[in-house]
């Protein structure tokens, strides 16, 4: 008769006597269990055991005779044996999680990393070629990096909430609305990106409609306290100076004071005037075509040129050096933003011309002293003047049926004014007493 099966589980003394022997082999112990010695002598454990009609093992580590001994490695064995019956292959289930482990632990290292800050450079790197004009895109960053990052830039975009936001806002919001409101817009934009990005998943606390709206009075309201809508505007010189201070400009020299004088002629914006190029403007014809790359709007934008304005680019086209109308005459660039604030500031500091608030006026305020002009003292359509600044008509009815930007009707009206703005001005009186 052969030797009588064994019944009972393998004792802990067994297990002792089977690793003296240092016999290499595979001993059962019951219940899937085995010990394995290898020829060099490690001891380790294993379950075998069948699912999906297929043979499989799992080791369970080296032997212990504390830590991973006979009594620990058969609780885990049992636990293995249950699920097997259940129909759960304990091989795959523990791949699984070591894989969910991974991914959270790279997802968790991934949050940590992505801070505000740098999600923050993401964007603005992102969004930089879509902005024309290169101050705007500077101050997109730069109030960030004033008023987010000295406070949330470290954080994990994941983790800023609401009051984190407010501790960007609320030192700023009553004191610089318009500020404010820019930082709180950018910073919606961050977080919104992050979002997308699987970064973060709650509520976006920059939200204005529904959130902040709640907390914060609109911006509207807080600058609305602290300065009247009208004195808000570009500071802009009342027309009936107009002709004095062309008079007074065309006295000065160099290219920047030229430049000023067809920004104020052409009522152009600052960029519009000063990256102007020789290919967009026909003297012939009288005609500058501005391309729609260089427009707020995004539109083409045509101006009839005065006799004054074709007279004056005629004289600058003399001495002409690149292809920019406007150009740096030591570089051959065009002229930077401060080629017509510099004229204006020297005019300013000699003769003081100011608004009707008694403020210093601006380049931009000469748009509205054109558009006053046409209100006050012509018969001209308002929204021939609107084209004439390249301004978008908000009333939609009228923009549904005025698709004509109206070229040649605008070139009386911007006759007219050129005819005003460089009359012969009359003599100031000035009082003398004493």
């Amino acid at each position: 008769m052969g030797k009588p099966r064994r019944t009972n589980r393998i004792t802990h003394n067994e297990i002792k006597q089977i690793i003296a022997t240092k016999k290499a082999g595979r001993y059962p112990c019951k219940d899937n269990l085995y010990l394995n010695i290898t020829q060099s002598g490690t001891v380790n454990w294993c379950i075998i055991y069948d699912i999906d009609g297929k043979r499989k093992n799992i080791g369970m580590g080296p032997y212990h005779p504390k830590e991973n001994n006979l009594a620990s490695v058969r609780a885990k064995c049992d636990a293995y044996r249950l699920k097997i019956k259940q129909g759960v292959d304990p091989k795959v289930e523990e791949q699984q999680e070591r894989d969910l482990k991974r991914k959270t632990e790279a997802h968790n290292k991934q949050l940590h990393e992505n801070t505000f800050q740098k999600l923050a450079y993401d964007a603005y790197e992102q969004k930089r070629p879509t902005w024309n004009n290169p101050k705007h895109a500077k101050q997109w960053i730069q109030t960030l990096e004033t008023y987010a990052f000295p406070l949330i830039g470290d954080m994990p975009i994941a983790q800023i909430d609401t009051n984190d936001i407010r501790a960007v806002l609320d030192p700023i919001w009553n004191k610089k609305p318009e500020t404010a409101d820019r930082v709180r817009g950018r910073i919606e934009a961050v977080m919104a990106r992050a979002k997308v990005l699987g970064l973060r998943s709650d509520q976006n606390p920059a939200t204005w409609r529904g959130h902040l709206k709640e907390i914060y009075p609109s911006p509207s309201e807080v600058k609305n306290v602290k300065a009247p809508s009208e004195d808000r505007h570009h500071p802009a010189l009342p027309y009936d100076q107009i002709s004095d201070f062309i008079k007074a400009l065309s006295k000065s020299s160099g290219m920047g004071a030229r430049a000023l004088e067809i920004c104020i002629l052409c009522a152009t914006r600052s960029t519009e005037t000063l990256q102007a190029k020789w290919n967009e403007i026909d003297l012939n014809e009288g005609l500058w075509e501005i391309p729609a790359s260089r427009m707020k709007s995004k539109k083409a934008h045509k101006i009839p040129l005065s006799d004054e304005a074709i007279a004056l680019l005629k004289k600058v086209h003399e001495i002409r050096i690149s292809e920019y109308v406007f150009p740096n005459l030591s570089s051959g660039n065009h002229l930077s933003q401060a080629g017509m604030s510099s004229v204006l500031k020297r005019l300013n500091k000699k003769s003081g011309w100011v608004d009707k608030q008694g403020r210093k006026i601006t380049v931009h305020g000469f748009r509205s002293t054109f558009r006053d002009y046409i209100a006050d003292k012509t018969n001209f359509d308002g929204a021939m003047a609107e084209h004439a600044l390249a301004h978008k008509i908000l009333d939609q009815q009228v923009a549904a049926y005025q698709r004509t930007t109206m070229v040649e009707k605008r070139r009386a009206m911007m006759q007219r004014y050129s005819d005003y703005a460089c009359a012969t001005p009359q003599s100031k009186v000035v009082s003398i007493t004493g």
